[in-house]
């Protein structure tokens, strides 16, 4: 049984009502949650509060980086563990979660030495004034994690959060709570105060949009669905509060004839296969100069071709996805593909130790697909790739900006002009020429344009995000 975690201590739901954990791998359930509510989420944020207002506001900037350096070392130690949660929880093959975990303890390392690093200004004014401008943070932080890198998405959200000198009360998703619960425990093993980091679990509906409508929530930041987050856009405005949305994408890979294709294959591949395509960020529409379509096609298909999946113990190509409902989801995109006539060039294949009430999807090439249809324009968040051809750098910019969309792309050429002439005219909040993902770097400012959301997360740009700008004019003649 798992507890809710606030002011440092496992906690039951008010709900008296639990949730069950299944692993989908075999689609068997394993544990269970608590179901928070209201209750539960206002008994956190009244614990976040108590802690802002008597202990955390103050701590210094350089003793918060050290508690955030040691929450990094604990979680460097415990990466095993931690991995091992997150596999079973999340279906995530083993080097995946490892990964993740590293990935995590890399976060807090980089925001522990951004702490006393943001600074205010002195501005020139008339004389006989001074004036100067510190950030503030916000106070109580509300963060919404989804369920398909939970220990990633924690470490760039709380992780800036708690640099900027706010408190967090955070509700995973429902789907992938385990390892959030296990790190805010080593987060009360490295010092951090109670209330500082608080974990209220259950469903979005209910803990969730009551985290987004407390009073007592300064500032919500929010990783998921456009649909959701404008009902979170919507309840905040009501109060005047911030909001950071990561909503997800449709991003292009853009393939000149030029290209490097030996380098530029591999990560196409990954990038839509890595955790079995449910990643905000994956390169879902591949784009092909026509003079090399076909024989990209044919090498692409027989490298797909030879992906494996299975469970995620087995650490192959390829996990479940995450429940039933989201294999349906990529089954009702495959099913429409079929109606409208799109061909498919090849899939993977699911092994057969995979059980069969585990969520498998294999991976599965299409190609000219039209760039209205569904495929083309909604987010399967699933390992499908749709693949079609332009003739001209006009036509490949203005396929890469035909969706709702803007958050990666990947623009593959080894022309310099035209790499600098494609990432200025694509629309998109990442860019990343001759590579995609920049192998995930902390440093590397993301967030989105359009229906991707806005604000930005990682690096030392989402700490402007997590702070408020005061100015002090001073008269002294």
């Amino acid at each position: 049984m798992q507890f809710h975690y606030i002011a440092n201590a496992p906690r039951t739901s008010s709900s008296d009502r639990t949730i069950p954990v299944i692993d989908p791998s075999d689609g068997q359930p394993f544990d269970e949650l608590q179901r928070g509510n209201a209750a539960d989420i206002d008994l956190a944020v009244r614990a976040a509060r108590q802690c802002y207002d008597t202990v955390w506001c103050k701590i210094s900037a350089a003793e918060r980086g050290r508690m955030m350096m040691r929450l990094s070392n604990l979680i460097g130690e415990h990466a095993e563990e931690l991995a091992a949660i997150e596999q079973r929880d999340c279906g995530k093959p083993t080097k995946q979660a490892r990964a993740d975990a590293l990935a995590l303890v890399r976060y807090f390392e980089f925001y522990a030495g951004a702490c006393d690093k943001l600074h205010g200004d002195t501005l020139p004014y008339l004389d006989g004034y001074s004036v100067f401008t510190w950030r503030e943070p916000h106070g109580v932080t509300g963060h919404i994690i989804p369920w398909n890198y939970p220990m990633q998405i924690f470490g760039r959200s709380v992780g800036g959060a708690l640099a900027a000198g706010n408190v967090c009360v955070v509700k995973p998703a429902e789907d992938a709570c385990l390892s959030l619960i296990r790190v805010a425990q080593l987060a009360a093993q490295a010092g951090f105060p109670a209330g500082a980091v608080n974990i209220v679990t259950g469903y979005g509906h209910e803990a969730g949009d009551a985290l987004a409508r407390h009073a007592g929530i300064d500032h919500i930041s929010f990783t998921g669905s456009p649909k959701v987050g404008t009902l979170i856009q919507q309840v905040a405005a009501v109060r005047h509060c911030p909001v950071t949305l990561e909503l997800g994408g449709k991003s292009p890979q853009i393939i000149f004839a030029d290209a490097d294709l030996d380098a530029a294959l591999p990560m196409v591949i990954n990038a839509i296969v890595q955790n079995a395509g449910q990643t905000c960020s994956a390169g879902s529409r591949l784009l092909v100069e026509q003079s090399i379509y076909e024989p990209l096609l044919e090498r692409l298909g027989t490298a797909f071709s030879n992906l494996r999946v299975g469970p995620a113990a087995m650490d192959l190509d390829v996990g479940p996805l995450i429940r039933a409902s989201q294999q349906q989801r990529v089954w009702d995109f495959l099913s429409d593909a079929q109606v409208a006539g799109i061909p498919v060039v090849a899939h993977g294949q699911v092994v057969d130790e995979a059980p069969e009430t585990g969520f498998f999807q294999a991976p599965t090439l299409l190609r000219d697909v039209p760039v209205m249809h569904r495929l083309a324009q909604e987010e399967v968040f699933g390992p499908v790739l749709a693949a079609m051809s332009f003739k001209d750098e006009d036509q490949a910019v203005e396929l890469a900006n035909a969706t709702q969309f803007g958050l990666v792309a990947g623009i593959w050429t080894r022309d310099g002009g035209r790499q600098l002439r494609m990432a200025k005219r694509v629309r998109s909040g990442q860019v990343f020429v001759n590579n995609y993902g920049a192998g995930g770097g902390v440093e590397l400012p993301f967030g989105g344009v359009k229906s991707s959301g806005y604000g930005r997360e990682k690096g030392f740009e989402a700490l402007y995000g997590f702070t408020t700008l005061k100015t002090v004019a001073i008269r002294h003649g």
